[in-house]
């Protein structure tokens, strides 16, 4: 039976292992360092969290481990369930079970995680992002009625973004759309902090923009293992000023423009997510 894995934070309870009797010796860091190298020969790993047990309970530590296809997590369930892996005692493994009925809302995957994805399952090389249109939309027609002495507080850049995700193995293109706006502080004075604001605000449209066409993106994992891809398109929220200056993109198609693709410096975003309510196991 094929596995669809999304662009998005993994919360299915079916994708989470449940990890208990570590030993207390090792600390924290230690342990999680050992989990990831254990767990991820399974699959690609979205977290590796290690936390201490209840004070009512033997010392000690338990962890949880999310993976981002639930296929993966029940193969290294089976696989590591009463072994010993790195310690001299085995531990225990479960694939976690909900204790009540949680609806949560997809949360979505920022540009750092889509790309260690996309690396995983399509390979370095095997896709590209192409920038169409990457073009300043602050307040201009606003400024010009504006007092030139105005405080510099009341400013703000804003950038917007159209590019697409290409997969030439799966004859597969994603567009995706970002728009970011970054107020200008009274304390940044100066060309220079200017110049360094409007470059990042910049790079953060663009991967607001990659991570937006990723969310279209599904990858089809057959049980062969070979993988497919399929396309969602989804309605697009935009304001006014993005359809703007969205009318004009299907007639820029080719003009010469550096990428890159794998050499970027990921932009400090990410997004914080509790952890599913378990039913843990009673410990012996």
């Amino acid at each position: 039976m094929a596995e669809v894995v999304r662009f998005e934070v993994p919360t299915a309870i079916d994708k989470t292992l449940f990890v208990w009797e570590l030993s207390s010796g090792p600390a924290a860091e230690f342990l999680h360092d050992s989990l990831f190298t254990e767990f991820s020969q399974f699959g690609l790993l979205y977290s590796v969290r290690v936390f201490p047990n209840a004070a009512v309970a033997c010392p000690g530590f338990y962890a949880i481990i999310k993976f981002y296809s639930a296929r993966d997590a029940q193969r290294a369930q089976k696989a590591c369930d009463g072994k010993p892996l790195f310690q001299k005692s085995p531990v225990k493994v479960c694939v976690g079970t909900k204790h009540r009925a949680v609806r949560r809302q997809a949360l979505v995957l920022n540009s750092s995680r889509c790309r260690e994805l996309a690396n995983y399952y399509f390979g370095f090389n095997g896709w590209s992002k192409r920038i169409i249109k990457l073009q300043e939309i602050s307040d201009l027609e606003g400024r010009e009625n504006e007092d030139l002495a105005a405080p510099l507080a009341k400013q703000s850049l804003k950038f917007f973004c159209a590019l697409e995700v290409v997969l030439p193995s799966f004859k597969c293109t994603s567009p995706g759309f970002g728009i970011v706006e970054e107020p200008l502080d009274q304390l940044e004075e100066g060309p220079l902090s200017f110049l360094m604001k409007r470059k990042m605000t910049q790079k953060l449209t663009i991967e607001k923009a990659l991570s937006d066409a990723f969310q279209k993106l599904s990858v089809v994992v057959l049980e062969s293992g070979k993988i497919a891809v399929e396309y969602r398109p989804g309605e697009e929220i935009l304001d006014a000023r993005s359809e703007e200056y969205l009318q004009d993109l299907i007639q820029v198609n080719s003009f010469s423009r550096k990428q890159n693709n794998q050499g970027e410096e990921e932009s400090v975003w990410d997004f914080s997510l509790e952890e599913e309510e378990l039913r843990l196991p009673e410990l012996d």
